[in-house]
């Protein structure tokens, strides 16, 4: 079967190497794709987004199944377009995919179905937010976030009233997310580890995937700006048997529950954004994808063919595929472009990888985020240049050799946080 996958980035590269695995699959496209995915896939200048582009492709050259992987093609619909033309897809529709593109459908969903998240108010207009955070009614910090997507950076925790007027002036005033920003959700903050769990489900079912870890900000220490992520290690020591028999049942199945009563059922991968608070277990946020860079640690323990996984979901017979898993632990680093996520410069080339863009000496997995390969050698091309995962018996042995690899890999500029996997 001819297979196609949708994006550019770490998390498709390891969707790809993962599907590669699987006999049934004889050609894999990817558009747009990347220096290094080029060398596990045939990748095509299409843009992510351009859906005609990608349909008009698809049926051309009769692909047999799409695997739309980014938040904003799912946001506006690709996978709708697809199986308009009667091709098969991974992803969910347009409607389902609110369930990240809106934070206020996500809100007032969880708030109607009862499913355990922040306290909220939804906002559509600066004056009516002005006045809310003005109010006496409100204590600091607060969560700010925009409703639309804005590659992972449309929260804002604000510590004080200022902090929080100048947020809402950011976003809905001087549009810094653009349209995102049309509307905005203001939470209470919440504290406790927080836990990433992706999940297969065909909107009957759910099967959570091995939990993780994510590291959003910049820098060493939790500090810095959001960026869309700095590393990830799984299983999340967090994330006990007993916590997730809580999750599944008031979190996880309730969700895949709601989203079905609301005509809108849910099919793909959905990502649980978890908040592990003297409350019991909260959602954060929802995402209508893979997460990325977490695609990039849990992939590898992934011992099911992802393939015959992905069809399941497709045709809402996931009940019937046993997944299972590597009992071992993973470790992804982000080697980034210095100055991400705020400015950043490209070009630089990358030293430390072979010629097929794998690690030199090492069987360290490196997935390719933000590079471009032209004349025989790897450049970056983007802020997220490499994604470096190891597996192990244990996080700190995971850890140890996807940091031994990232020490190898040099390019001009090149930043990653030393403290993955601190908790």
């Amino acid at each position: 079967m001819k297979v196609l996958v949708i994006g550019s980035g770490g998390r498709e590269h390891a969707i790809i190497k993962a599907l590669k695995k699987s006999e049934k699959i004889t050609k894999i496209f990817c558009a747009p794709g990347n220096g290094g995915i080029s060398f596990d896939a045939e990748c095509v200048k299409i843009k992510a987004i351009d859906i005609p582009a990608v349909t008009d492709f698809a049926v051309q050259q009769k692909i047999d199944y799409v695997v739309v992987a980014p938040d904003d093609p799912l946001a506006i619909g690709m996978v709708d377009a697809l199986e308009e033309k009667g091709i098969r897809c991974f992803g969910p529709n347009k409607a389902a995919a609110r369930i990240e593109s809106s934070k206020v459908f996500s809100k007032n969903l969880m708030k109607k179905y009862g499913i355990p998240t922040a306290a909220y108010e939804a906002f559509s207009d600066a004056e009516s937010a002005l006045n809310y955070v003005n109010s006496n009614s409100v204590s600091f910090p607060l969560v700010i976030k925009a409703d639309g997507l804005a590659l992972g950076k449309g929260v804002i925790i604000a510590e004080t009233r200022e902090q929080a007027v100048e947020a809402i002036t950011s976003i809905m005033v001087e549009k810094k997310f653009g349209a995102s920003g049309g509307n905005i959700v203001i939470e209470e903050f919440l504290t406790g580890p927080e836990v990433s769990v992706l999940s297969f489900t065909d909107g009957k079912i759910v099967v959570p995937m091995v939990s993780s870890m994510d590291h959003k900000r910049a820098f060493d220490g939790n500090t810095g700006p959001n960026t869309g992520g700095m590393g990830v290690i799984a299983p999340n020591p967090h994330y006990t048997k007993e916590i997730a028999a809580v999750c599944e049942k008031t979190i996880f199945t309730p969700t895949i529950r709601a989203m079905r009563e609301e005509g809108c059922p849910f099919k793909g991968c959905l990502y649980f954004g978890l908040m592990l608070t003297p409350r019991g277990p909260m959602v954060i946020e929802y995402n209508c994808r893979f997460g990325d860079p977490e695609a990039q640690a849990v992939l590898p323990l992934l011992k099911t063919d992802l393939f015959d996984i992905m069809q399941a979901v497709t045709d809402e017979k996931l009940e019937s595929v046993k997944i299972d898993w590597l009992d071992e632990c993973s470790a992804c680093v982000v080697v980034a472009s210095g100055g991400y996520p705020v400015s950043y410069k490209t070009g630089f080339e990358i030293s430390g990888l072979d010629s097929g863009g794998r690690a030199e000496k090492s069987d360290v997995i490196v997935y390719h985020a933000g590079t471009e390969f032209k004349d025989g050698t790897f450049l970056t091309a983007g802020g997220r240049v490499l994604g470096v995962t190891a597996t192990g018996k244990t996080n700190k042995s995971a850890l140890e050799s996807a940091y031994k690899t990232v020490e190898n890999i040099h390019f001009y500029g090149k930043h990653c946080r030393k403290d993955i996997g601190v908790y």
